[in-house]
């Protein structure tokens, strides 16, 4: 038997924002030491605590990640935060710039301006740099400890009325909740109360963060984690919660709703799931090829499944590129708008598709006590693919001081003697 998926889902059915995410980590077991050590790494000179205070929200006992930071003279835009993001090790460093990358392209939108002109509220707020980067630590670390593989967010609760702001009172949600939501597919909806229960901060981590869309999945919950809001509205409690589990049954749509394919024996006698997908190409022959790593880096933080590029020879000669995009159909809008915006093509081509998806589990294999995953492809209940996770193995040779190909190396073999290749099955 195949060893089922680790899933999170997130109840924002409360409202979302960077503290309630950080404290519903904490509540979850993260311990408040690895979110504390990455946010010192930054360095800053203004001093940041944070401090898990269990609280009660209508009767709902939760953490509170209080974070108090001392005062600043500091103006920061975007690529000064990703100056001090240079700071963590990765996949922390990358994660938590797509999403303030996700937060400045959102003011820049609403205000009309360009990214780098972005005069930073939330973005370049001690507060929130703490929230992000705590948030996306902690997510990591239970990545590596619980084996979190995926992760369903559920429909955000933004409230309503008005807000009070430096630029004066705006409606809620705010404008550049609306644009987070628009750009990324994000599902939401108003109310319960007149209040601004989503911010900005939240929602980008949650854009950033999720790779589905959804109510909670089925699973047998084994971890929950409830984050508190500041605010204690009456009759309304402010909490998000974080449910941890192992998924029971498949997780894709049965291929036999998709297509005539479902009489495949592949599917009907292996457990092989289906998925609807789409797929966006476009041909570029004018780009900066430095670009590229950054438009492929904003795709996958945009909710692509998938990036990539391929060289061919257009038309005279000219030599270009073909980027394509797999993704999942709520997604393509938003990944769309990334590709006009991020590269120099005038228009894309677009196709549906069913994908094909074995079940999939999340191990970890030991490298000289530093823990690198697996991820694991299963058909038919047999292990037929193992793929060392690549962000462990860096993580792994910086912290023994090793080369990566070292690192690699032993990983892969400890794999191979824990799951050796299966023997092809004899013809007599």
């Amino acid at each position: 038997m195949t060893g089922p998926m680790t899933t999170g889902w997130l109840d924002l059915s409360g409202g979302v924002s960077g503290d309630m995410l950080l404290g519903a980590c904490l509540d979850a077991g993260v311990p408040v030491e690895v979110v504390r050590d990455a946010v010192d790494r930054l360095d800053l000179p203004e001093p940041i605590t944070i401090t898990p205070t269990p609280v009660l929200r209508s009767g709902i006992a939760a953490t509170h990640a209080v974070v108090e930071v001392g005062e600043s003279h500091h103006h920061r835009g975007l690529s000064d935060v990703l100056a001090l993001l240079q700071r963590l090790d990765e996949p922390v460093r990358s994660r938590a710039g797509a999403v303030f990358e996700l937060l400045a392209r959102a003011e820049a939108q609403v205000h009309g301006v360009d990214v780098e002109q972005v005069h930073f509220h939330e973005v370049g707020a001690l507060d929130s740099i703490a929230d992000v980067v705590g948030v996306v630590t902690a997510l990591h670390h239970l990545e590596t400890t619980l084996g979190l593989s995926r992760l369903v967010a559920g429909p955000i609760a933004l409230g309503g009325g008005r807000a009070r702001t430096e630029h004066g009172s705006i409606p809620v949600p705010g404008p550049a909740t609306l644009e987070l939501l628009r750009a990324h597919g994000v599902p939401a909806h108003g109310g319960p109360l007149d209040l601004e229960l989503a911010t900005p901060t939240g929602v980008a981590l949650v854009a950033a963060a999720a790779d589905e869309h959804g109510p909670m999945p089925a699973l047998a919950p084994e971890v929950v984690g409830t984050g508190a809001g500041t605010r204690d509205p009456e009759g309304h409690a402010n909490v998000l919660r974080l449910v941890v589990g192992t998924e029971i049954g498949a997780t894709g749509t049965s291929l036999s709703s998709l297509s005539a394919l479902s009489a495949l024996p592949l599917v009907a006698s292996a457990g092989v799931q289906v998925e609807a997908a789409v797929v966006l190409e476009a041909n570029v022959d004018d780009l900066d090829p430095r670009l590229w790593p950054g438009v492929l880096a904003a795709l996958m933080a945009a909710g692509a499944s998938d990036a990539w590029l391929t060289p061919i020879v257009m038309k005279k000669g000219r030599p270009a590129h073909t980027v394509s995009v797999l993704c999942p159909p709520a997604a393509a809008d938003a990944l769309a708008r990334v590709v006009l915006t991020h590269t120099s093509t005038i228009g894309l081509r677009r196709r549906t598709l069913d994908k094909l998806v074995l079940d999939r589990s999340t191990e970890q294999v030991d490298v000289l006590g530093q823990a690198v995953r697996v991820k694991l492809a299963h058909l038919a209940g047999e292990v037929v693919n193992a793929s060392v996770e690549h962000d462990d193995v860096v993580a792994a040779a910086t912290a023994l001081g090793l080369p990566e190909k070292t690192v690699l190396a032993q990983a892969s073999r400890a794999v191979a003697e824990r799951w050796p290749p299966a023997r092809p099955a004899d013809d007599d």
